[in-house]
């Protein structure tokens, strides 16, 4: 494993560095969606993340500008052995409540990230154990050299010992179920803001931390984040000041928004791709008309789905634009992504209609089909085309549409036949896309989000090589074939890569991120 060796000043430690504005603002925003919680190892969700880095930290961080990883807690790290990785922590750091920031609360977090209840294994395949060194250095032991540990540490959350200990919230809350533990609803990181307020599906209410160890760029002393389910009325709070920028305006608004007097769209594409997914595990799906057997077993049968999804029509149509057409589960930023692996097949509904007459369901069936109604760009209307894109080669598709705070959770209980699901790769690498997405599911985030439980032997042998593979020509092949024995197996239906346009006042400077993450440590309202 070739691992960067780093030893940073707190002068020079990131880009945010600069002296503060003189005049503090508030910042309002609001998007379509809402968090699940704020336990942050609980639920792996973009949104959820980037509103939780206001307030917990992690090791390292990408560089909003050049997505370089820049330290963060950590100041320094060096390879002990290929196995054996010694990180050196930033000195006077406090939590919020003026705790000490110690090895203790690093070694404790990543701990908590491989507990059961978690939904950030993926970050910490890999791991062996974590192992204090003294109060400012320990060690990650890793079960064979990782090409990414660095990238995985980006999205892995600092929380204190003492106050997890305290408030009885030392295990994650389990998303799946209904109990919840103190950090569910409360918050205490070392980061630039603290949380001072949250009502689900209301507001919440971020405060500007006086003694972060940090120095801002931006002049941000409150956030205020509103979710608006309706895009129309997002785009009215807009228009009437009501906020300051909508992460999601809908396609249909946005020549208007471009052409407001006031206002500025900013966007860019995003490396986050949206597919559907199939149950290819139960032995008889739920809800479908097909008794005895499960047709999505079928990659005949998967294949006729694809095949009958017109996705040009939908990027064009609904989309207005803001989606690529794809052919796999990974964008183009992503490392593993080329030109023949990101081809679609063709659409073509008589091929369809053959390969379902081929499958022995010349006359289709009925299954369940489940979406998000406020987590992805048009989310519903995208289902509800491909819905009837399907009923012209006989699938009779019954949606059902969910808010993400119950979709996600729904879907993780393997309780859908067909799903949408958006997947964006925070590591920038496919390793966090095939392990989550395509790996048989195990343990230490194998198939986290498999929830169609696709299985096959030779993706596994993949993967598995993959995680420890440190020759970069070797491993890159490694994750191109991964990729394309997905598209050649119907693992998934991708349909296209998202593009995100974020709308805001012309006094809003923000830096616009490939992740849809607000970094508002670089957040200025002139």
């Amino acid at each position: 494993m070739k691992l960067i060796t780093a030893i940073v000043s707190g002068a020079a430690a990131c880009a945010i560095l600069a002296s503060p504005l003189a005049h503090s603002k508030t910042f309002k925003w609001a998007s379509q969606g809402e968090i699940s919680t704020w336990d942050i190892h609980s639920q792996n969700n973009a949104l959820q993340n980037g509103l939780h880095a206001n307030v917990y930290e992690t090791l390292t961080y990408y560089n909003s500008r050049t997505f370089e990883i820049e330290p963060v807690l950590a100041t320094a790290w060096r390879e002990v052995s290929p196995t054996q990785v010694r990180f050196t922590l930033r000195q006077g750091v406090k939590f919020h409540d003026g705790s000490a920031f110690t090895a203790d609360d690093a070694v404790y977090s990543l701990s908590r990230a491989m507990a059961k209840t978690s939904n950030y294994t993926p970050f910490v395949q890999g791991f062996d154990r974590i192992v204090k060194v003294d109060a400012q250095t320990f060690d990650i032991f890793l079960k064979s050299p990782n090409p990414v540990l660095l990238r995985q540490l980006t999205e892995l959350r600092i929380m204190s010992k003492a106050w997890a200990e305290k408030n009885k919230s030392v295990e994650p809350k389990d998303i799946k179920g209904t109990d919840e533990n103190f950090a569910h609803r409360n918050a205490m990181g070392t980061g630039p803001y603290t949380l001072e307020s949250w009502q689900p599906d209301v507001r919440m209410v971020f405060k500007r931390n006086p003694n972060w160890w940090g120095t801002m760029e931006g002049n941000v002393t409150e956030i205020v984040y509103t979710p608006i389910k309706s895009a129309s009325t997002r785009v009215a709070a807009l228009l009437s000041g009501e906020v300051d920028m909508v992460l999601d305006p809908s396609p249909q608004d946005l020549a208007r928004l471009r052409s407001g007097a006031d206002l500025k769209v900013v966007d860019g594409v995003e490396n986050r791709t949206i597919f559907l997914g199939m149950d290819q595990f139960r032995d008889e799906l739920v809800g479908s008309s097909v008794k005895g057997k499960n047709p999505f077993k079928d990659v005949r049968v998967r294949r006729a789905l694809y095949q009958a999804v017109d996705v040009n029509t939908l990027t064009r149509s609904i989309m207005r634009g803001l989606g690529k057409p794809t052919g796999t589960l990974v964008a183009p930023q992503v490392a593993g992504w080329t030109e023949g692996v990101g081809k679609r097949m063709p659409y073509d509904v008589e091929a369809a209609k053959k390969l379902m007459a081929d499958a022995g369901y010349a006359d289709g069936f009925e299954v369940d089909f489940a979406c998000p109604n406020n987590r992805y760009i048009n989310d519903e209307a995208i289902c509800q085309a491909v819905t009837a894109m399907w009923a012209r080669i006989g699938v009779k598709a019954k949606l059902r549409t969910l808010p993400q705070v119950t979709y996600f959770p729904m879907i993780q209980r393997s309780e859908a036949s067909i799903y949408m699901l958006g997947w964006g790769v925070p590591t920038f690498d496919a390793l966090y896309s095939l392990q989550s997405l395509v790996r048989t599911v195990g343990t230490g985030g194998d198939g986290n989000y498999n929830v169609g439980r696709y299985s096959n032997e030779r993706m596994d042998y993949l993967v598995d090589r993959i995680k420890a593979e440190t020759d970069a020509p070797v491993r890159s092949r490694m994750l191109t074939e991964a990729l394309q024995l997905s598209n050649d197996t119907v693992s998934h239906i991708p349909l296209y890569d998202q593009v995100i346009p974020w709308a805001m006042k012309k006094t809003v400077d923000v830096v616009h991120r490939a992740d849809n993450r607000v970094d508002m440590r670089t957040v200025k309202i002139n």
